[in-house]
């Protein structure tokens, strides 16, 4: 499933297509992704302007005139890809409709902006701007990662008492919002910090954030920056708008590659994999401690 990285990179490429466009045409091919679109999906956007582009965790946030907020999620496999009108008509006549295709935006400065996902593991939902707060999809969320309020003092406190693993507070959507395996793994290691610490041992007895905490949140703000500057990641599904792919996979240091040799300088150790929470984890148990 795509994490941070990668929807920051499809908003980003996505939003000079759609801020500041109006939906001239939409194009809904089924009833439904992982959940049935919302009622009247296509009357409510057609004809209303996109007044921005936004991220929360992994999911996007258009902003409409409306007052409603489209907010959609790529699921396992979704991705967005961004034409023009002119080709996407030639595209249609020689009739070759992509089979996973789901819904297309069609917008009023020519850019034609195709959502698609094989799985549909994907979802559209449209919600107004004044009830975002009480969002069930987005009110349990924690902070965003590379948000000026995300320091060391906010994680420690978040982590206090907690005797989970330092690993499984991370992928905690409470605790820290948009991160999952990949980059939690790639944090821990910039941190040399074990996944199978205590999440707790990074907060002193008062809950106030130590030299951990601190190193933790660095590494997790630099990594995650960047994935972002390489597209992201491409394992599986994740494209960016253009239809190119990421290349952050090409910089791992540590996920994904069992047996190698441990990159940090001056380790003599080689990475390892365990399954933990039902993930795979990938550390040096050399270094990380």
């Amino acid at each position: 499933m795509p994490e941070l990285p990668e929807v920051e990179t499809v908003r980003r490429g996505l939003a000079p297509a759609m801020e500041g466009a109006r939906f001239a045409k939409v194009e809904a091919r089924r009833a439904d992704l992982r959940w049935p679109l919302p009622k009247d999906f296509v009357a409510r956007l057609e004809g209303e302007t996109v007044t921005g582009l936004g991220r929360r965790a992994k999911y996007l946030l258009a902003d409409l005139s409306s007052g409603e907020v489209l907010v959609m999620h790529l699921g396992m496999s979704g991705s967005f890809r961004v034409g023009h009108e002119q080709a996407s008509a030639y595209y249609h006549e020689k009739g070759k409709l992509a089979a996973h295709d789901h819904v297309v935006f069609h917008m009023s400065n020519g850019a034609v902006v195709t959502f698609n996902d094989p799985r549909r593991f994907g979802s559209m939902k449209l919600v107004k701007r004044a009830e975002m707060e009480r969002e069930p999809l987005l009110r349990e969320l924690g902070p965003e990662p590379l948000g000026n309020q995300f320091d060391a003092a906010m994680l420690a406190a978040a982590c206090a008492g907690k005797k989970t693993s330092l690993k499984a507070a991370l992928l905690d959507q409470t605790i820290v919002a948009g991160l999952g395996n990949i980059y939690v793994c790639e944090a821990l290691y910039r941190a040399h910090l074990s996944p199978k610490r205590q999440a707790s041992t990074i907060a002193d007895r008062k809950g106030a954030p130590n030299e951990r905490a601190h190193a933790l949140v660095d590494a997790i703000k630099a990594v995650l920056s960047d994935a972002i500057a390489a597209g992201g990641s491409s394992l599986r599904d994740h494209r960016q708008t253009d239809g190119e792919l990421g290349m952050f996979q090409h910089n791992f240091r540590v996920y994904d590659r069992e047996g190698e040799k441990c990159r940090m300088r001056g380790c003599k150790g080689s990475i390892r994999r365990f399954v933990q929470n039902g993930r795979s984890t990938f550390w040096c148990p050399a270094c990380q401690k």
